[in-house]
């Protein structure tokens, strides 16, 4: 234990005034305020812990002691913390003070470099003066705060970890919002992450100071800050939770146009963190035993099939890759590779059915377009296409797929246009990340409607697979569903966004590459939103609603339709090619046997 008398806390109100006509005025009746506001117990604690001229961590280690202060989360901080370089974390502001020790001596341990820009409040303690770079909140022109920014630019340039609680002062009860949160965040740690490319990591501090607190405060806000040594001792046995998700690097940031987006941005991802509006996905009642994956289908029956299929039924050409449709009774070896790759690949998304294949009965009635290997002999990926002029007779939807999951009223279902259901699409592992795999698919349903001009509108869902956050799924859903007129879910998606989320959604539009941004800050592997969503999207899709799929593995998907002729003509041009002009001046017969559409 190394002590030093340079080090010593004077823990009176006393040595704290200034030698002003008020500090000189409240001098003398300064031990009376001690006890009122705290500090005498905080003296207390400091004398009875034996803290007097401790070295900084040691200080910190017995402080956290002597208070109680149980920490929860601090090692799944550290680990997304690069070991060296410039790095910025930033917190919100829920005590005061604790937090700011708390966090100091956390990274610290971890790195030597880490410097935290505070409040003077902290200037209490000389024994951890040397974690800090102190500012002054209250008066944003002093000098103090100059060279505070100053120090904080220098100390990233010179590749060290920098903290700061942007806020600046301690979260308190607003009106307005009808709850206790941090005030506007100061924009300095944003606009030092974006001239020196540095990675910012948005921490999130669990719990807030007492009621009392919060009502003096409300009475006259400089009370919240005499009171910050009282609520400081109020902590004991208090357990306090450090929560960060994925560090935010610079190219995120530049899905935000301008400092201030970038800024409510890292703010939100902050609030993101509270787990305390985290609903969990409901685990099933039962756990599903899964099969065994039947085997592989005779590659040689399957070339034998597809041999003997229509040549109008071949729609593209790549390679050594081809895109084909066809029926159940046509290529029943086909199809049955399809339901055992389709079930290979779902389990991976933790979709799977746990059969031993992944079928139902609208296998039989359903169209199969799907890409063909002819070098491997294998199926690399399908989709399942359902046509509603064949499917629906006297206007009846549950020879659709999507009847299982929605409930359609008469204003949604147009009874006059063939449409397509598209579903259970799949790219096998292999080519997941190829070029050709999603990009061939939809070259061929693009050939497929070439062919069929009267199809105009696609439908389907996309499957927002369980093994994203909760909280991804109803970012994804509150951005992107803007129609949900006549159908609603069977079993909707119910889940909860912080009210600081609500609020960023309500005051701003997130396009795709934002909301992208926002999931990957979440996703624990750093996972964007689904490739099939993007696709759909630059489509122009319309998506009305989320449901939960009670008969896919209670898997959350997404209503949308796509007007395939008022899809951007770039992509029009890319999956129609030069059949394009002849499908757009198509003009469609109307027809009364059944059909389904948006409208």
């Amino acid at each position: 234990m190394n002590k030093t008398n340079e080090n010593i806390s004077d823990l009176r109100l006393a040595s704290l005034l200034p030698d002003t006509l008020l500090g000189n005025v409240l001098r003398p009746i300064s031990p009376l305020l001690d006890k009122i506001l705290g500090i005498d117990k905080l003296h207390q604690l400091y004398v009875k812990g034996d803290l007097w001229g401790l070295e900084k961590q040691e200080f910190s280690e017995r402080l956290l002691n002597q208070l109680g202060v149980q920490i929860v989360g601090g090692a799944g901080v550290i680990s997304k913390i690069p070991k060296e370089g410039r790095c910025i974390v930033v917190c919100n502001h829920p005590y005061g003070m604790v937090e700011g020790v708390i966090i100091a001596k956390i990274l610290t341990a971890y790195r030597a470099d880490t410097k935290i820009m505070a409040n003077l409040g902290l200037r209490v303690f000389k024994e951890i003066e040397d974690y800090f770079i102190f500012a002054n909140p209250l008066k944003p022109k002093a000098p103090i705060n100059t060279s505070a920014i100053k120090q904080c630019f220098k100390h990233v340039d010179n590749e060290g970890l920098l903290v700061v609680f942007p806020a600046g002062r301690v979260s308190f009860f607003q009106p307005e919002k009808q709850r206790i949160t941090d005030a506007e965040w100061n924009r300095i740690a944003i606009q030092i992450a974006v001239r020196k490319k540095a990675p910012i990591l948005p921490v999130f501090i669990s719990g807030t100071n007492s009621k009392l607190f919060h009502k003096m405060g409300q009475i006259y806000y400089r009370f919240r800050l005499l009171m910050l040594a009282r609520e400081m001792v109020k902590l004991q046995q208090h357990q306090i939770n450090l929560v960060a998700n994925n560090l935010i690097k610079p190219e995120q940031l530049n899905a935000f146009s301008g400092i201030k987006s970038m800024n409510e941005f890292v703010r939100l991802q902050c609030y993101l963190n509270d787990e305390t509006y985290l609903t969990p996905w409901v685990e099933d009642d039962e756990v599903t035993e899964f099969k065994d994956i039947i085997p592989m289908s005779d590659q040689g029956l399957m070339t034998k099939e597809l041999a003997e299929l229509p040549e109008e039924q071949q729609l593209v050409k790549f390679k050594s890759f081809t895109v084909y449709y066809g029926y159940q009774h046509q290529i029943p070896t086909c199809v049955q590779e399809i339901t055992r790759l389709r079930e290979i690949t779902f389990r991976e998304l933790n979709e799977g059915s746990g059969e031993a294949c992944d079928t139902d009965h609208f296998d039989a009635t359903y169209m199969h377009l799907f890409i063909f290997d002819h070098q491997n002999e294998e199926i690399i990926g399908a989709y399942r296409i359902g046509q509603t002029d064949l499917l629906q007779k006297d206007a009846d939807v549950s020879k659709l797929y999507l009847s299982q999951m929605f409930n359609f009223k008469p204003e949604f279902i147009n009874q006059n246009q063939p449409c397509l259901e598209m579903g259970r699409s799949f790219i096998v592992a292999e080519h997941q990340n190829s070029f050709h795999g999603l990009l061939l698919l939809w070259k061929g349903i693009g050939a497929y409607v070439c062919k069929n001009p009267k199809y105009r509108t696609l439908y389907g869902t996309v499957s927002l697979s369980k093994l994203y956050d909760p909280r991804s799924v109803a970012l994804i859903d509150e951005v992107v569903v803007t129609k949900r007129e006549g159908v609603e879910a069977k079993a909707p998606f119910k889940g909860s966004l912080h009210p600081e989320a609500q609020d960023f959604l309500r005051e701003n539009t997130v396009n795709l590459e934002q909301l992208s941004a926002l999931v990957e800050g979440i996703e624990a592997d750093g996972k964007d939103i689904p490739v099939l969503l993007k696709q759909y999207y630059k489509l122009g899709a319309n998506f009305h609603c989320t449901g939960i799929d009670i008969n896919f593995n209670h898997t959350p998907g997404l209503l949308l339709s796509v007007d395939l002729p008022n899809a951007p003509d770039k992509l029009l041009k890319l999956y129609l090619g030069k059949d394009r002009e002849a499908y757009l001046s198509y003009i469609p017969v109307t027809i009364q046997d059944a059909g389904f559409s948006g409208n």
